[in-house]
């Protein structure tokens, strides 16, 4: 664990999410507060009908929060799905010594705790929402150390989690198709604007149809097979190849490095469920079957 993944040790209540809103943003403070389960590095709160207060949990997330108040603003006039937006900053205070945000609220449902019931139609708006975002990323635009690196700089996560979960049944499968995504070109585009974490619990669902695209505090310049993955990550079984084929810009190294970046991610949310199960910290029990489910269809849906 690093320092950035440690925990603030500080109780955030609806009581304390009101009294900071009555300090910087009275005009807000009547709002009804409700708490939003999940949330990885920030807790989050639902402000009225619009709005959400989104708490630092770690001491990462307050960079995180600053990066999407910078850049959303930036990216999210020409995004065809809602995504949150920055309304108000809130600073640290005596009750509380840590940056918070007021941003807009997406309507739906995590889909770790859902499903997209439509995966035809599902994959034509993610192809042209990943199409939007895909320009190249301004000078300044951030960098990660830990995302967006070629998967064969990755090998030692990826080792960790495949020891960790995969089923012994699939493993030499799942093996091939990370080696091939070690062995594919890499990216020798610009450094396009990236999501960085699109996983089930990053995009809402609304009626079983994609409704919005969360938590861009990982976003970066970079390689969009990171994002690509989520043609697995994401969308239903079989939906894959309609996904690529409406995108249309990947070419057979891109998706290489994309399906083997699915794998990875569908490992990791099993370990993450498997930590849930068992009660651990930063555990999340939804995310066990959905990277489960993700990873069977790496396997199944691959050839494109």
């Amino acid at each position: 664990m690093t320092d950035s993944d440690i925990e603030i040790d500080i109780e955030i209540t609806a009581d304390l999410v009101r009294d900071l809103l009555r300090e910087q943003h009275p005009d807000l403070a009547g709002l009804d507060i409700r708490e939003v389960a999940g949330g990885w590095d920030n807790r989050q709160w639902r402000l009225g009908e619009e709005l959400a207060v989104r708490m630092p949990r770690r001491e990462r997330a307050p960079d995180l929060q600053r990066k999407e108040c910078r850049w959303l603003p930036v990216l999210a006039p020409r995004l065809p799905l809602p995504v949150p937006n920055p309304v108000r900053a809130g600073g640290p205070s005596a009750r509380f010594p840590k940056p918070w945000t007021v941003m807009t609220w997406v309507p739906g449902k995590p889909l770790d705790s859902t499903s997209i019931s439509r995966g035809d139609h599902a994959a034509d708006p993610l192809a042209a929402f990943l199409t939007a975002l895909y320009v190249e990323a301004l000078e300044d635009a951030p960098i990660t150390s830990d995302r967006g690196q070629h998967p064969k700089k990755c090998t030692e996560g990826f080792d960790h989690f495949f020891h960790a979960v995969v089923p012994g049944g699939i493993a030499d499968d799942v093996r091939s198709v990370w080696d091939d995504a070690v062995a594919a070109p890499e990216w020798e585009g610009p450094p396009l604007w990236v999501h960085g974490d699109l996983h089930p619990a990053n995009v809402v669902v609304s009626d079983g149809m994609l409704a919005g695209v969360i938590d861009f505090g990982d976003m970066f310049a970079g390689d969009p097979a990171w994002d690509l993955a989520a043609a697995w990550v994401i969308l239903p079984a079989g939906a894959a190849l309609r996904f690529f084929d409406a995108y249309a810009q990947a070419d057979e190294a891109t998706i290489l490095r994309a399906r083997g970046l699915a794998a990875l991610k569908s490992l990791f949310l099993m370990l993450m469920g498997r930590n849930g199960d068992r009660g651990l910290p930063g555990g999340k029990p939804t995310w066990g079957p959905a990277g489960r489910a993700a990873l069977d269809r790496v396997l199944s849906d691959g050839s494109m």
